[in-house]
């Protein structure tokens, strides 16, 4: 944790994962805005171990603007890891987590930091609308929330990754042990005085997206197992339901045997092993993807590896 905290400045995050094309014009841009407000800033650029010229565009935008710092991973950690080393790295009284696409537009910065001034801690960016996603992406995207919403008992459902953190926020997130981390709940779990501000999402003006349908489904999955406990509690619920099925079963097929009936065929036996054995898989599935995380979390190896520094 830094030692140095600079009075009234902010510290603005970029996590980059090849964004070679978008390091300079975003330099630029937030500079420009930030300038215009009278801010006092940095930009901390975590470049998430890129195979393009990231890096190598950081080093431009540090000869450009001496307000530039920059992070380079030994290898691609994931964008929590990137977030996190960004939060370690800062400098200033407050900080600001952002795209380095400009998709979370910067022209908000101020109004956060204005909020900020005001004594709110946590400035939480909402959504107004996805901006330009396939159909597909906003619904997988709105089935994911409403997921860890109802899973964590936080409304999440406009959450993004955009927002302002005091730096006592700050220090309680960079304190967590935790190995397995998602930044949206826990900048709520942790509470303090906090308010909302809508964005509208701006359209990337360089480059494509980075995540995939699979890279999406694998972060759904491990941020909804990193914090909450639902899916556990999902294979106690279908145990229960599934003694209630076998008592109701069960008596079914005495109250056969009794009056003297056959029971019929074996069409319903096989299904019921089908089923059953399905559901159980699925249990084991669940708890072995638990007993996995508590085994990384065991290890306690870093969440991430700096191999250089600008």
């Amino acid at each position: 944790m830094n030692e140095v905290k600079k009075e009234g400045m902010l510290s603005v995050i970029i996590p980059s994962y090849n964004e070679e094309l978008n390091i300079l014009n975003t330099t630029r841009t937030v500079a420009r805005i930030l300038d215009a407000q009278q801010i006092v800033f940095e930009l901390i650029f975590v470049d998430d171990g890129s195979k393009d010229r990231t890096y190598e565009k950081i080093k431009e935008a540090k000869k450009e603007e001496c307000r530039v710092r920059g992070i380079h991973f030994s290898r691609n950690f994931g964008k929590e890891s990137c977030i996190f080393a960004g939060l370690a790295e800062a400098q200033g009284a407050c900080a600001v987590v952002m795209d380095c696409d400009l998709q979370h537009p910067p022209e908000v910065i101020p109004k956060m930091y204005a909020l900020w001034q005001e004594g709110y801690e946590v400035i939480e960016g909402v959504k107004v609308s996805r901006g330009d996603e396939s159909l597909a992406h906003k619904l997988s995207a709105g089935l994911f929330y409403k997921i860890i919403s109802r899973c964590s008992g936080i409304d999440m459902e406009s959450s993004s990754d955009f927002k302002l953190l005091d730096r006592k926020v700050i220090d309680t997130l960079s304190e967590l042990k935790e190995r397995n981390t998602f930044f949206r709940a826990l900048s709520f779990w942790v509470g303090y005085r906090s308010t909302t501000i809508e964005f509208q999402v701006a359209e990337r003006e360089f480059g494509t997206t980075k995540w995939s349908v699979r890279s999406l489904a694998k972060y759904a999955v491990n941020n909804v197992t990193s914090f909450s406990a639902a899916p556990l509690y999902l294979v106690m619920g279908m145990g229960i339901l599934f003694i209630i099925c076998a008592v109701i079963l069960g008596i079914q097929t005495l109250a056969h045997f009794l009056i003297g009936d056959a029971v019929e065929g074996f069409t319903t036996v096989i299904l019921l092993i089908l089923i059953t054995g399905g559901v159980i898989m699925l249990s084991l599935g669940i708890i072995g993807y638990y007993i996995a995380k508590i085994y990384d979390e065991m290890k306690e190896r870093p969440r991430y590896i700096i191999s250089e520094r600008v």
